[in-house]
């Protein structure tokens, strides 16, 4: 998408289709005997299925040899899905090249920082950067769309599938080629290379570009810089290989829209989404529930965030879970209702397609354990069951199909520079974690009640009243005079311990910390104060703060301190400020204080500002609202945060998933309840 094209969503098979949500699954039935394929769409008939993902991980079945294609079972696949009135987002089935290629050209496998090869035996194992993947990998997108392209089924290209999820960083020589092209067209010389990287320091000084290497295993530590841009290198070579892909099939099917399903969840972090997003003609992404007290709250920051990567467009999530994965240490079932909650929690942040993986759950291989639509149990289940009610629940929330997310009135900056360099090696502490502190200030506005949107550093700032920029460690001499505009307007800047430190080059900006935000803040920081684990530092405002505790002195004389330290080398001196400018302001959190720690932290905040809960004030906390919008109403997602039920009084709207009206508007353990709500009212 560019900045001035609204995406196109899916191709719709026929116009029957249109004007609701989509619902599916990845559909692999190269698993199963033929004979189980009628069995598979009379189920997904039952359970209203109208799109299923096809061909994701095919590529030996497609392609048994170099010199020989197999497509007769997808041809068959994909009329019993037509004729049973089922879409096919259709995959280009280049994830895992099968073990002809790899035998025949072991160059394109992957190697890791320490100089070991990436073998074949699971999937990705393939170089983003290797010419002679590609070669192989664009002969099969262009072998399929030479052959599926007009077929009556197909709704959308899947190019690949989570790009970058095993082999986003390639240490190889065809990635060290590669990695200095991507340098030359962002420095030009190598003497500006050698400035950027400030390779004065332990004797680095290149001489020709030849001499650069990606950051391998070394020595001690790499240089950071080196480090920072080899991240931004390989998130780039993943995008140019998604272009490769789309370029041959919008050569060839441009009526086709195309998409690739992003991993924004947990710890991913890799790929920068927020770039990527302009690629696609509609964003896509898989998530998977984890686990910990901040689940529920991490899926609807992930659903958020990837809302704003779609530019507040419907997006497609394309893979969750209907109850337990296979991959984490423990292996939890959802509980009664989860499963729901999880769904329409996406629908309300602005998914436009509810998709698990996978349709029927694997007999054997690596996934076996893993969750889907028919579990090993089969038809007669609870899982099942409760997929034939969700079918129902999305079927009579068609009217909210095609709206776009509401803004909020307030907003988190989430930077995909800052989490990466932010958590480089030789920092003043390694237990930082980036999307860590962002989810926790997304908790505490939950817990408020408070709606608030996850947006990116480069988006729009006018729009909120309420900006907080959690930890954001790289500020460019543009984004602080973003800051320092927004803050002039009007608007309340709220920013955190180890921000505004390095300019774009991993640079510190020297003066004082918090360097480019210094003088919007009126606060000057002469050395980090980093905690050991299990030391805290108490503030008078009754919370106390892990991981961080800055020295702050006071510059501004209009500056205020809004809380003090009452404990640790800092007792006495100020923990949190803030500096009136105009109607704005921008405040300064100098510590870690989790979700529960925040709270009286953002009340203040929330009342400095003026932003203010939509909920009634007895279930703020215990609900949590996201609101969609259409052209003559809104639409009211309330999400019971709670095992508890709820009763929701003075809010009003035409409700359309019935099960949340029983006496009031009563929410279940774990319920959404969806209102229409005209315009205005």
């Amino acid at each position: 998408m560019t900045a001035h094209q609204a995406p196109r969503w899916l191709r719709w098979p026929s116009d029957t289709s249109r004007g609701r949500l989509a619902f599916g699954a990845d559909y692999n039935p190269e698993q199963w005997p033929p004979e189980v394929w009628q069995d598979d769409v009379r189920a997904m008939r039952r359970a209203g299925v109208n799109i299923v993902s096809l061909a994701i991980f095919s590529w030996a079945r497609l392609q048994p040899r170099a010199d020989r294609w197999a497509f007769d079972w997808l041809d068959q696949v994909m009329d019993l899905l037509h004729e049973n009135g089922i879409a096919v987002d259709l995959a280009t089935a280049t994830a895992s090249p099968p073990p002809w290629l790899t035998t025949a050209h072991p160059e394109i496998l992957p190697v890791d920082h320490d100089g070991r090869t990436l073998w074949p035996g699971a999937r990705q194992h393939w170089r983003p950067t290797s010419p002679v993947f590609r070669e192989h990998a664009l002969r099969l997108v262009r072998a399929m769309a030479e052959r599926y392209g007009g077929h009556p089924a197909l709704a959308a290209w899947h190019v690949n599938n989570e790009l970058g999820c095993h082999n986003v960083y390639d240490f190889s020589d065809d990635a060290a080629a590669a990695f200095r092209t991507w340098l030359r067209k962002r420095y030009g010389t190598i003497e500006r290379l050698n400035r950027a990287w400030a390779t004065t320091f332990w004797s680095q000084e290149y001489g020709a570009w030849e001499e650069i290497l990606p950051p391998r295993l070394a020595a001690s530590y790499p240089n950071p810089t080196q480090q920072l841009d080899f991240k931004r290198f390989s998130s780039d070579a993943l995008k140019d290989y998604l272009r490769a892909e789309r370029s041959v099939l919008t050569e060839l099917t441009p009526e086709i829209p195309v998409t690739t399903n992003f991993m924004v969840m947990g710890e991913t972090k890799g790929m920068d989404f927020a770039d990527w997003a302009r690629e696609l003609d509609f964003v896509s992404n898989d998530h998977y529930l984890l686990t910990g007290p901040q689940a529920q709250d991490e899926l609807s920051f992930s659903a958020n965030l990837t809302g704003m990567l779609a530019g507040g467009e419907p997006w497609f999530l394309m893979e969750h879970s209907t109850s337990a994965v296979n991959w984490q240490p423990v292996n939890l079932a959802k509980r009664p209702g989860g499963m729901a909650r999880d769904s329409l929690t996406h629908v309300a942040y602005g998914a436009d397609a509810v998709c698990f993986f996978q349709w029927r759950q694997s007999a054997g291989g690596a996934e076996k354990y893993h969750s889907a639509m028919i579990p090993h149990a089969g038809t007669d289940s609870e899982v099942f069951r409760s997929i034939v009610d969700l079918g129902a629940t999305l079927e009579a929330l068609a009217p909210v199909a095609g709206t776009r997310r509401r803004r909020a009135a307030a907003a988190i900056v989430f930077d995909w520079d800052s989490w990466w360099a932010s958590e480089l090696d030789s920092h003043p502490t390694s237990r930082l974690r980036y999307r860590q502190e962002a989810l926790d200030w997304f908790s505490a506005f939950a817990a408020a009640g408070v709606r608030v949107d996850v947006i990116g550093s480069a988006d729009d700032f006018s729009h909120y009243d309420l900006l907080v920029a959690p930890v954001l460690y790289v500020v460019p001499r543009a984004l602080a005079d973003r800051l320092s505009a927004y803050v002039a307007d009007g608007g309340h800047l709220v920013t955190t311990y180890f921000s505004g430190i390095v300019d774009e080059n991993d640079h510190v900006w020297l003066g004082g910390h918090p360097g480019a935000l210094r003088d919007l803040l009126g606060i000057r920081i002469e050395e980090f104060g980093p905690l050991l684990d299990g030391d805290r530092a108490d503030l008078d405002l009754g919370v106390s703060g892990t991981l961080w505790s800055d020295r702050i002195d006071v510059t501004g004389s209009d500056v205020k301190v809004v809380a003090s330290y009452t404990s640790g080398d800092q007792a006495g001196r100020p923990a949190i400020t803030t500096r009136p400018v105009g109607t704005g302001s921008a405040s300064y959190v100098s510590t870690r204080l989790g979700p529960e720690g925040l709270r009286p932290v953002l009340s203040l905040l929330l009342t400095t500002s003026g932003v203010r809960s939509e909920l009634p004030a007895a279930v703020a906390g215990a609900v949590e609202l996201a609101v969609r919008t259409g052209d003559d109403a809104d639409y009211w997602f309330l999400i019971n945060r709670t095992d508890e039920s709820v009763v929701v009084d003075g809010v009003a709207g035409e409700v359309l998933r019935g099960p949340c009206l029983a006496a009031g508007l009563t929410l279940g353990p774990r319920q959404v309840c969806v209102l229409r709500r005209p315009h205005g009212s």
